[in-house]
C-alpha cells in the first residue's frame, strides 16, 4: 500500500477552473504539494471539469458522497473558500460545509469546515491564513547565487513563507484509523467552496511537519567528491532544509590550539565536510547533489532513529543533541563588569549558534560589499556576533566551542565549555594584558565606509577602538552615509568611544583623499566618471582643492592606500597639504612609497585604517594608536592633533614602544654637529606570534631581533652612530618581517606594526634631500599635468559654471600642479647650493 494514496474525484467533478475566476490557472493532474501526492480533475484533467464546486449558480447545493472503502489514518483535502465576507466585518469561524465520514459498522464523524480553521479564503487577506490548514506552497529559499537586482533587498531574508496558489490543504485526523472508512460526504453550506482533491495518509505520521529543525552533518566519502569546489545542494520533498554551509576542515585540537584565537579561522571552500538543517516528516525523503548529480539519499525517519546513515557517496549524521536557550554574559576580569566584545559560539563539528538577532552565516557566505555589515563580522569561516557584554539564544547540549575577543589588548578566549541540561546561564570572563589608554594611547580606524553611527559605536566598542573615522562617499551613482553626515562627533561609553562621520573623496586617476573633521561637506565628494563618480562625468576637481577646503575648516587630510590612485600625491606632499599617510597593506610596495618621501625629507605621519566596506573586515583591524600629553583631555580634535604631530604608530594587533636617547615617536632628536651615537630601545607585545623586530634607518634595516618560531614577546636595545640628518622607525611582523601571518579578513591582511618616524637632526634643524625622490614626484606632477591636458574628461568652456566660479577651470586644476612643481624645483636647487 502506498505510503499517501490520492483519491480519484472525476466521477464526481462538476465545475471547471473558470469557477475560481476568469483569469484563474489552478495546478490539475498529479500534484505534489508538500511532498504529498494529490490528483485534481484525474491524470489527465480537463480544465472545464476538474473540481467538486458547491453553491454559486454552477456548483452544487446538494450533499455529495464519494465512496472510500479502505482504511486510513489521515484524510488530506486540497480544498478552497471562494466567497468570505470576513474583510465585511463577518466574524471568522463560519462554518461553510461539513465533512461527514462513515465507518463500517455504521458509526459517523461529522467535521464542521470553518473559514480560517479548516479551510481558507480567496482571495487571501494579509495575516489571513487559517488556524488549521495550510498553504499549497511550501516554505522556499531564494535561489542561492541569482536573482533579480529589484529584489535584492529581499534576498537578505533567505527563507520565505509558502503561498497559496490555489488551494489549502487540511488533514483530519481519524480517531478510528483501523476502521474501514466507508464514504465521506460533502455537506455544503451557504458559501461557495471547491474540493480539488482528496488523499488518504497511511503512516503514523503528521503528513506535515511538526518537528523544529534539527542539523545533519554532510560527508562525501570519495575523495573525488569531498575535493570539489563547494556546492553541495540538499532536498527534502516532505519537509524543508536550509542552504548548506561548509564546515571547517581542521579538528577541533587544531582549532583551540590556534594561535590566532579570536580572529577567525581559514574558510574551508571544498565541499565536504558541510552540514544542513532540516525539518521533516518521517517519511521525507532526504537528497544531495553535487554539481547537478546525485551522490546519496535518505529517509529522514531512519536518520532521526539511527542518528547516521551511509552510502557508498554520501554519509548523513544526526548533529542535534538538544539545545537551551542560554544567557550569557562576558564580564571584563578587571572590573567584574559586563565589557563589549564579539562572540562566536559553535559545535565540536563546527556548526555556528550565534547569539538571537545575529547571523550563523552572513548573507549565505556572499560577498557584502555595503551589504549586511552591521552587527556580524566573518573572519574566514568565523561568524561573530558583537554584543554589549550580555546576548542570548540557543547552545547545543554538551560541549560548545566559544571563541571570544576584544580588540588588541584583551586576551582572546577560544576554549571549550560544557552545556547541561537544563543550563540557561553561561558567563565568560575576558582578560585585559595592557590598556594602552592608560598610557596615553588612543586607538583608532582611519578608514571606514558604510556602518551607520550607532553601529560604528558598538562595533568600536566590541573592538576596543577609541575612534572611528566614518566616511561618506560615493561610488558611481550610489552615495553612502549621507545621513550620518552632522559636522561633529558622537560620543559613548563615557566618552571612551567617538565616531566622526566625515568624508572620502575620490577620483579614480589622480587619487583618494581622506578628509576628517569636516563641519560641512566638500564638494563634489567625487568627481571624473566611474568607478568613483558618475557615468559620463567630468573631472570638476583637483585633490589639492578639497585639502585646502578641509584644512579650511580646521581638519585633517590623510592620503589613503598609499600609493594608489598614484596621480596626486607628490603634490599633495610636495605641498605641505598631506597631514598623514595611511597604509592598508603589508607590502613591500606600500614600505618603498613611504620611505621614499620620509627620505625626500618630508615628514609623514603613519596612521593604520581598514577601508572596511564589508563584514569580512572588522573595524580597527588596522589601526592607529596616537600619543596625547596627561594634560590633554581625550577628544576627537586632540586626537587628530596628535596624529599631526606624528605621535603614531600603526598597529595590525602587535604593540609598540620606541625610543631614541629617550626621545619618543615623532619628535625630534637634536644633536650636535658631527652627530654621535644614540641608544635605541625597543619592544612588541601581541596577542598573535610576532617572529621579527626591526629598526629602520632611512628604509634599511640597521638592527633587529627574532624569534624563529613566533614569540608574544620581543625587546631590542643597541646603539648607533648617527653622522646626519635621519629618521629612524621601528617595526615588527613575521619571518623576514613581510613574511607575516595573515588576518583571515576579505584582504588578507600581514599582521604587522610600524612606527611614525623619530627625526634625527644634527648641528641644525631637521632636513632630507633625495635627488631620486625628487625626479620621482617631478615626473608624477607632470603626469598629473598630462592627465588633465590630454586624457581628463572637460566640460568646453562656457558651457558651465564650476563650483569654484572661477572662468578658466584648466587653470584652476591645473594651480597645485604647477605649485608642486616650483617646491620641488625649490628643495632642488637649495640641496644643491648646500652640498659640499
Amino acid at each position: 500500500m502506498k505510503d499517501y494514496e490520492p483519491i480519484d474525484l472525476i466521477p464526481y467533478c462538476n465545475v471547471g477552473a473558470a469557477f475560481l475566476g476568469a483569469s484563474a490557472n489552478p495546478p490539475l493532474g498529479e500534484q505534489s504539494f508538500h511532498g504529498l501526492p494529490f490528483l485534481i480533475g484525474g491524470r489527465t484533467p480537463d480544465s472545464a471539469r476538474c473540481f467538486l464546486g458547491f453553491r454559486d449558480l454552477t456548483g452544487r447545493t446538494e450533499s455529495l458522497t464519494v465512496p472510500l472503502g479502505r482504511t486510513a489514518r489521515h484524510v488530506l483535502f486540497a480544498h478552497t473558500l471562494l466567497e468570505s465576507r470576513v474583510v465585511e466585518g463577518e466574524n471568522i469561524g463560519r462554518v461553510v460545509a461539513h465533512y461527514l465520514f462513515r465507518y463500517s459498522g455504521g458509526r459517523e464523524q461529522r467535521i464542521p469546515v470553518r473559514e480560517r480553521f479548516e479551510i481558507g479564503a480567496l482571495p487571501l487577506p494579509y495575516g489571513g491564513f487559517p488556524f488549521l490548514a495550510r498553504p499549497d506552497q511550501k516554505d522556499w529559499l531564494q535561489p542561492r547565487h541569482e536573482g533579480a537586482w529589484g529584489a535584492s533587498g529581499q534576498r537578505q531574508c533567505e527563507a520565505f513563507r509558502g503561498g497559496v496558489r490555489a488551494y489549502f490543504l487540511y488533514a483530519w485526523r481519524n480517531p478510528e484509523p483501523e476502521t474501514v472508512l466507508e464514504s465521506l460526504t460533502i455537506e455544503p453550506g451557504d458559501r461557495k467552496f471547491i474540493v480539488a482533491a482528496v488523499t488518504l495518509g497511511h503512516l503514523e505520521e503528521s503528513p506535515f511537519y511538526r518537528e523544529g529543525r534539527r542539523e545533519v552533518k554532510i560527508t562525501l566519502p570519495k575523495k573525488e567528491d569531498a575535493e570539489k569546489a563547494f556546492g553541495p545542494e540538499v532536498d527534502v520533498d516532505r519537509g524543508v532544509a536550509t542552504y548548506p554551509y561548509p564546515l571547517p576542515e581542521r579538528a577541533e585540537s587544531e582549532f583551540l590550539a590556534d594561535p590566532q584565537r579570536g580572529w577567525g579561522e581559514p574558510l574551508h571552500s571544498k565541499a565536504s565536510p558541510a552540514y544542513v538543517e532540516i525539518a521533516a516528516t518521517p517519511s521525507a525523503t532526504v537528497r544531495v547533489r553535487l554539481a547537478g548529480e546525485e551522490v546519496g539519499q535518505a529517509r529522514w525517519g531512519d536518520l532521526e532513529e539511527k542518528g547516521r546513515v551511509e552510502g557508498p557517496r554520501l554519509r548523513l549524521e544526526l548533529a542535534d543533541r538538544g539545545k537551551n536557550w542560554v544567557h550569557v554574559t562576558v564580564l571584563d576580569d578587571q572590573t567584574g563588569k559586563p565589557v563589549p566584545c564579539r562572540v562566536h559560539f559553535r559545535s565540536p563539528e563546527g556548526i555556528p549558534y550565534q547569539p538571537h538577532g545575529y547571523h550563523n552565516q552572513v548573507l549565505s557566505n556572499l560577498n557584502t560589499w555595503h551589504i549586511d555589515i552591521g552587527g556580524d563580522l566573518r573572519l574566514g569561516q568565523i561568524t561573530y556576533a558583537y554584543i554589549d557584554g550580555q546576548c542570548q539564544g540557543w547552545l547545543p547540549r554538551g560541549d560548545v566551542l566559544v571563541d571570544v575577543a576584544r580588540g588588541f589588548e584583551y586576551e582572546p578566549i577560544r576554549a571549550r565549555v560544557r552545556i547541561e541540561p537544563g543550563q540557561r546561564e553561561l558567563v565568560l570572563r575576558l582578560k585585559r594584558w595592557t590598556d594602552m589608554n592608560a598610557r596615553r594611547w588612543f586607538s583608532g580606524d582611519s578608514h571606514v565606509h558604510f556602518l551607520g553611527t550607532q553601529g560604528a559605536h558598538r562595533e568600536a566598542q566590541g573592538e576596543d577602538l577609541n575612534v572611528v573615522n566614518l566616511l561618506q562617499s560615493q561610488w558611481g551613482h550610489l552615495f553612502t552615509n549621507t545621513e550620518d553626515f552632522i559636522g561633529g562627533a558622537t560620543a559613548s561609553n563615557r566618552g571612551h568611544t567617538i565616531v566622526y562621520c566625515s568624508q572620502e573623496n575620490r577620483q579614480h586617476f589622480l587619487g583618494h583623499l581622506i578628509l576628517w573633521g569636516l563641519r560641512r561637506p566638500v564638494m563634489p565628494w567625487c568627481t571624473d566618471g566611474p568607478g568613483e563618480a558618475e557615468l559620463g562625468g567630468c573631472l570638476e576637481e583637483a585633490m589639492a582643492h578639497w585639502a585646502d577646503a578641509c584644512h579650511a575648516q580646521g581638519g585633517t587630510v590623510v592620503i589613503p592606500h598609499l600609493p594608489n590612485p598614484n596621480g596626486e600625491p607628490a603634490v599633495l606632499i610636495a605641498t605641505g597639504r598631506a597631514d598623514a599617510i595611511e597604509m592598508l597593506r603589508h607590502g613591500a610596495y606600500n614600505h618603498i612609497e613611504y620611505y621614499r618621501y620620509l627620505n625626500g625629507g618630508y615628514r609623514l605621519p603613519l596612521v593604520g585604517g581598514t577601508d572596511k566596506m564589508s563584514s569580512e573586515v572588522p573595524v580597527g583591524l588596522y589601526r592607529t594608536y596616537a600619543h596625547l600629553p596627561e594634560e590633554e583631555e581625550f577628544n576627537y580634535e586632540n586626537w587628530c592633533r596628535a596624529v599631526r604631530s606624528g605621535r603614531t604608530f600603526l598597529s595590525g594587533g602587535p604593540i609598540l614602544d620606541f625610543t631614541v636617547n629617550g626621545v619618543r615617536i615623532g619628535d625630534t632628536l637634536q644633536l650636535p654637529k658631527g652627530g654621535g651615537s644614540v641608544e635605541i630601545e625597543a619592544g612588541v607585545e601581541s596577542i598573535f606570534p610576532v617572529h621579527t623586530l626591526e629598526i629602520v634607518q632611512q628604509g634599511r634595516v640597521v638592527a633587529s631581533t627574532s624569534e624563529a618560531r613566533g614569540g608574544r614577546k620581543l625587546r631590542l636595545k643597541t646603539s648607533l652612530e648617527v653622522s646626519g640628518h635621519t629618521w629612524l622607525a621601528a617595526r615588527c611582523g613575521g619571518p623576514n618581517y613581510f613574511q607575516s601571518i595573515p588576518h583571515h579578513d576579505a584582504w588578507r591582511r600581514g599582521t604587522f606594526a610600524h612606527t611614525s618616524p623619530i627625526y634625527v637632526a644634527v648641528g641644525e634643524d631637521w632636513r632630507l634631500f633625495d635627488p631620486g625622490t625628487a625626479q620621482y614626484m617631478l615626473t608624477l606632477v607632470e603626469g598629473g599635468l598630462a592627465y588633465i591636458r590630454n586624457t581628463a574628461v572637460m566640460q568646453p568652456p562656457g558651457r558651465v559654471t564650476h563650483h569654484h566660479g572661477e572662468r578658466d577651470h584648466t587653470a584652476y586644476l591645473e594651480r597645485p600642479f604647477h605649485e608642486a612643481l616650483e617646491a620641488i624645483q625649490r628643495r632642488m636647487r637649495e640641496a644643491q647650493n648646500t652640498s659640499p
